[in-house]
């Protein structure tokens, strides 16, 4: 009886919440909001979720008994140890790179710049990464350092005409400087005060951004920012007075494609960088400090490590890649606004951070492409934010160390 309770109050919370966000939705139609009715086409399915949660609820100890048993019949795949055979996984990690460069000149350009899109995702993961699941400082803020990356390199080119090569250390320092002056105020904070104080850091800078519209262009934002050149050499149709194209160059005929493949060679390039200065970072006493904050504060402090160091250094290498990606995402749009960095886009970069596992690389890498592919499937594209957030509520209740917990290199004593 009282699981029959549980399932069928779960059962009509279901279809009443499902019923009013597929069945009938708002539209706007000039300067009014109409009724779209799609009860025939979405109805149908609203009722079998309902149902299916119903049965799910009721049989729910049945169900949890009989995945365990099957759980614990089926063979377990096991790869080996990255120490016991560091070969295979050298070997593992050159094929991947070697298909996701050849990947380049396989694909078409839409999917092309989405992959694009992915690399500048996964920059952001690693650096929130660094805050959040090493050192354990909840930044809701993080989109505040993207957005000063991008302005960083769109305000250098147009007021002192230094090209994306010559921006992107200053973006980086730039983004790293804000990280360290915010990390002054939040010392004394944790948890949700923390994730406050970043939240409103992150609004102050998109408004300031917004009302400076002497340097920053305002809500129009900054249009013109050039591309990325290769030694010089541009990708365009025809060079700007004094400059020289690669087709030029290398004598060949101009494709539009090879601009799209050389924004996604570079993106590449800056994630193998971000992932091999975190990789090394964690082998350092500066990744284990980050940890040890993480895990216990009171402890970290009586080993005689230095919490204000340790939080304010979180803060600023994180914030130094999502300079690096905000400055070459400027690059890659040709125009920035601060309507590119909303509150939204923290929280998808904190979602990535979540779902793929809080201090795993890999698990980064992984979240960013299934966050970012997602919204492009047209079936999920209109209800994002909704699965999005049914999504998070599957992983917390499956998996809540995430797709690919980290893992840590440990010592077993012999029984």
């Amino acid at each position: 009886m009282k699981h029959f309770k549980h399932a069928a109050g779960a059962a009509g919370m279901t279809l009443v919440l499902g019923f009013w966000l597929f069945c009938y939705q708002l539209q706007m139609e000039g300067v009014g909001l109409t009724v779209i009715d799609r009860l025939k086409e979405n109805g149908g399915m609203v009722l079998a979720a309902a149902v299916i949660v119903f049965l799910f609820q009721l049989f729910r100890d049945q169900i949890g008994a009989g995945w365990q048993t099957t759980c614990e019949k089926v063979p377990v795949l096991s790869l080996p140890s990255q120490h016991a055979n560091p070969n295979f996984y050298r070997v593992m990690q050159a094929l991947i790179l070697l298909a996701v460069i050849a990947f380049a000149f396989m694909a078409s350009r839409s999917v092309l710049d989405l992959a694009t899109l992915i690399m500048i995702y996964v920059m952001l993961g690693l650096g929130l990464n660094i805050q959040v699941g090493l050192a354990g400082l909840l930044d809701l803020g993080y989109v505040g350092f993207y957005a000063v990356g991008a302005y960083t390199y769109a305000l250098l080119n147009q007021y002192f005409g230094l090209s994306f090569w010559a921006s992107l250390p200053i973006a980086g320092a730039m983004s790293a400087l804000f990280g360290f002056l915010l990390g002054f105020p939040v010392l004394r904070l944790r948890g949700d005060y923390l994730a406050i104080v970043t939240l409103g850091f992150g609004e102050i800078l998109r408004i300031l951004l917004n009302n400076l519209t002497t340097i920053t262009g305002g809500p129009n934002g900054i249009s013109g920012i050039p591309k990325p050149t290769l030694f010089g050499l541009e990708f365009s149709r025809r060079a700007e007075q004094g400059g020289q194209t690669f087709h030029e160059f290398f004598g060949m005929h101009y494709d539009a494609n090879l601009k799209i493949v050389f924004l996604y060679l570079m993106a590449l390039v800056l994630v193998l960088f971000t992932i091999l200065v975190i990789k090394r970072m964690l082998r350092m006493p500066l990744g284990r400090a980050w940890e040890a904050l993480r895990d216990d504060e009171i402890a970290c402090r009586s080993l005689g490590l230095n919490p204000t160091v340790i939080k304010l250094s979180a803060f600023s290498i994180g914030a130094a890649f999502a300079g690096f990606a905000g400055s070459f995402f400027a690059a890659r749009q040709g125009f920035i606004s601060p309507e590119s960095f909303t509150f939204m886009e923290s929280a998808i970069i904190l979602a990535i951070v979540v779902l793929g596992g809080m201090g795993s690389l890999a698990g980064v890498i992984l979240a960013a492409i299934i966050m970012t592919v997602l919204p492009e499937i047209r079936a999920f594209n209109e209800y994002r934010m909704l699965m999005f957030g049914l999504l998070m509520v599957v992983m917390m209740l499956w998996r809540p160390q995430g797709l690919l917990p980290m893992t840590r290199q440990h010592v077993e004593l012999p029984k």
